[in-house]
């Protein structure tokens, strides 16, 4: 089974088929905050996030989100000369705002000359009626989709990133989403604290359940001034191979559900803050070695997804 020249449903062959041409995402920076920092929840935030909320490539927030938008259109476009934009507010948390900022702020960025979608990143306890009724109007207008950071299904592992939410949260948010026709992205980072392969692949399994539309593959990465910098000091990490985080992807997309877009199959991290690991900076290395190792193993994503058995 293939999708184009992939094994896998890769997001350039969504957006290449809905919309006809390149498409990219521009990464903004509203100039939010989080719930999981400002002590609403917790002043710590998950243990792996960034200084900039996960953030690192979007525009500055010091900025106008249109100023941000026409300058990272202008590095897109010395590689790419023509596409179109999907407007990603990708730092911190981006719904948690009054809806009248957070009105202005995306009305801002689709009206930018090109853009095609509005790709939110936010939490399932930032999603409140006042915030659903905003986002469905957007969606009416322009193609919406929400990213939702779950990480792991399991709840240790939760507690121990501190996440801030139980699974009834998210669970919750992707039916109130669902219900207004907003797609969901789902974030599921490989190679957390005290996680295994197996309990990797039941969180696979468990969103393969769920409405969602999208995942996000992400490897963790260990980087300066987080949290999860003590836990490595103390030997309670081990950061991931190559060899293992590429066998781990292979078997989460044989364990994913067929009609699931991959928007993403491994993280990027800049280069002055990653402590490791340090393969991960040769991107296109370890997607290259991801397709040779799908093809070799002669697998495809669902091949082993349980609908598939149905």
């Amino acid at each position: 089974m293939l999708w184009g020249d992939k094994t896998y449903y890769s997001l350039n062959y969504y957006l290449r088929r809905k919309f006809g041409c390149k498409v990219f995402k521009i990464s903004l920076d509203g100039g939010f905050s989080c719930p999981n920092r400002d002590g609403t929840i917790s002043t710590g935030g998950c243990i792996f996030c960034s200084e900039k909320g996960s953030g690192d490539f979007a525009g500055n927030r010091n900025v106008s989100i249109s100023n941000q938008f026409q300058g990272i259109k202008q590095m897109m476009n010395k590689k790419w000369k023509d596409g179109k934009y999907i407007a990603y507010f990708q730092a911190y948390t981006n719904t948690y705002a009054p809806v009248e900022i957070l009105k202005q702020k995306y009305e801002e960025a689709i009206n930018q000359e090109g853009v095609v979608g509005l790709a939110i990143a936010t939490r399932p306890d930032c999603l409140g009626d006042d915030v659903l009724e905003l986002l469905e109007k957007f969606n009416n207008k322009i193609y919406t989709w929400v990213e939702l950071g779950l990480q792991s299904s399991d709840d240790f592992t939760a507690e121990k990133i501190n996440r801030g939410y139980k699974l009834e949260t998210f669970e919750r948010s992707v039916k109130n989403l669902r219900k207004i026709g907003i797609e969901v992205v789902v974030h599921l980072i490989m190679g957390l604290p005290y996680e295994n392969k197996d309990i990797m692949m039941n969180t696979v399994k468990y969103v393969s359940t769920q409405d969602i539309q999208g995942v996000k593959f992400h490897l963790l990465h260990l980087m300066e001034h987080t949290p999860l910098v003590k836990l490595y000091n103390e030997g309670q990490l081990k950061l991931m191979s190559q060899e293992d985080y590429v066998d781990v992807i292979c078997s989460a997309l044989s364990n994913t559900r067929p009609d699931i877009v991959i928007h993403r199959l491994t993280g990027d991290a800049p280069r002055n803050l990653l402590i490791g690991p340090k393969w991960s900076l040769k991107k296109w290395e370890v997607l290259n070695d991801i397709d040779k190792t799908m093809k070799d193993r002669n697998i495809y994503q669902g091949i082993y997804c349980e609908d598939n058995k149905k």
